[in-house]
């Protein structure tokens, strides 16, 4: 699989289709079955989070075109200054690549790193990375972007838990980055290209802040809300009898497709309301998104089937067969395991997506044959989405993302975007591997 993306330039769909078609081919079982599985596969990751990944496009470009992305840059920069601009916009970064895919986060930020040059003179490279590391550190953690997500269904992990753990973790690894990125800047000066230096102020007025958090806020309190009230309500807990009045309604409200369709619909009442948009502007608006998210919904099936049809094929029991995980002490090694395998995809076909995914499946498959671990799965799906991060180089679109919109050559994104991506990533693995001893959740 990883050969027909990197040499043969196969789209990724293509690529773990027939990756998945030729692993269930060689597994046991009838021919048709052998088939079929493969297209099983496909469906059940496909209902688990197609929906979700749709939704978040829509809230996305609504939050985009409706100016409630700019009111939550505004609002960071308010709170801490210009003195302070980087974190600003780092924090901005952090919050909106929970709904907002990272290339539209840079795209939208960058234009304020370079207006706040042109007032300031300085710190641009510190700026762009700040930016850089909060965008990446939520997007491949915190769902519902589409590679946690896919990790979190290929494990088996709690959304909910998957948000929150994502989340913590993500946290210290942003910070990270921000410090990492003002050392930078202190050896390293870069200028915007100045072509690019003057960008022009939005033509729409800007929605409150209350109502422009709320397509983000809302479904991750509802989310959360129902995995915290489904683990408290046992028998024994303190008000468990209230907890349980509550449960069928959050069960509702908290499915992850209810959430974040509530979501959508503030989002594009939202969008309506700022831009005067018809019903027609809506649809079309709607459609745009949705579009977006057909090949990511396509590409993250894809890799669910392969996924399943590797679990088929028995690979877990072949990894625990030189990697025991029952005999693994603490278990932190099969974090590392998962960080590694995780990384050295990502450095061979330059997604984390696609190296999120294709993990999870083959660890999914090791752990469907290890009845427990001394942790929380949600730690290994953390771990993969650490690795996800480190090796990022010129067959990353990320790396273009960097390059192009920042104004950085080649060399000076080598030297600023990837070490930075590694250490977000390194720092996000340090974290699992505190929060699996400390906090276990077991």
């Amino acid at each position: 699989m990883i050969g027909a993306i990197v040499l043969l330039r196969l789209n990724a769909f293509l690529a773990l289709i027939a990756a998945a078609l030729t692993v269930s081919l060689l597994a046991p079982g009838e021919p048709a079955i052998r088939v079929l599985r493969v297209a099983e596969g496909f469906g059940r990751t496909a209902g688990n989070i197609g929906i979700v990944i749709a939704l978040a496009s829509v809230i996305g470009k609504a939050m985009m075109d409706s100016g409630a992305a700019d009111r939550i840059v505004r609002a960071f920069l308010a709170l801490l200054g210009e003195r302070r601009g980087a974190t600003a916009l780092g924090a901005t970064g952090f919050v909106l690549s929970i709904p907002v895919f990272f290339d539209t986060v840079f795209y939208l930020l960058v234009p304020l790193a370079r207006s706040m040059h042109a007032r300031t003179s300085r710190d641009y490279l510190r700026y762009l990375m700040a930016i850089a590391a909060g965008a990446a550190a939520t997007h491949t953690l915190v769902p519902p972007t589409p590679g946690p997500l896919a990790v979190a269904s290929s494990l088996g992990v709690d959304l909910g838990t998957m948000v929150l753990m994502g989340f913590l973790v993500a946290l210290p690894a942003a910070t990270a980055g921000g410090l990492f990125a003002r050392w930078m800047n202190t050896r390293l000066t870069i200028v915007p290209p100045a072509s690019t230096s003057a960008v022009a102020a939005r033509a729409i007025a800007l929605p409150g802040l209350a109502a422009s958090l709320t397509p983000i806020v809302l479904p991750v309190v509802l989310i959360a809300a129902n995995t915290l009230v489904t683990s408290l309500t046992a028998p024994s807990r303190p008000h468990a009898a209230f907890l349980d009045s509550l449960a069928p309604w959050m069960v509702v409200l908290g499915n992850p497709n209810v959430a974040l369709l509530l979501a959508a619909g503030i989002a594009l009442r939202l969008y309506a309301r700022q831009t005067g948009a018809t019903r027609s502007d809506v649809a079309t608006m709607t459609e745009s998104a949705l579009e977006g998210s057909g090949m990511i919904i396509l590409i993250t099936a894809a890799g669910g089937a392969f996924g399943a049809t590797l679990q088929a094929a028995q690979v877990g029991p072949a990894i625990q067969g030189w990697f025991n995980v029952e005999q693994a002490g603490t278990g932190l090694s099969l974090l590392l395991l998962a960080f590694g395998m995780s990384s050295l995809l990502k450095i061979a076909q330059g997604s984390s997506t696609v190296a999120m995914i294709t993990t999870a499946g083959m660890l999914g498959a090791l752990l469907a044959e290890v009845p427990t671990l001394p942790y929380h799965r949600v730690y290994v799906a953390t771990a993969i989405a650490s690795g996800s991060l480190v090796g990022t180089w010129m067959n990353d679109s990320g790396f273009w993302v960097f390059s192009r919109l920042g104004g950085t050559t080649e060399i000076e994104t080598l030297r600023t975007w990837t070490p930075l991506s590694a250490i977000v990533g390194v720092t996000a693995l340090l974290t699992t591997l505190l929060l699996a001893l400390v906090l276990p959740l077991r």
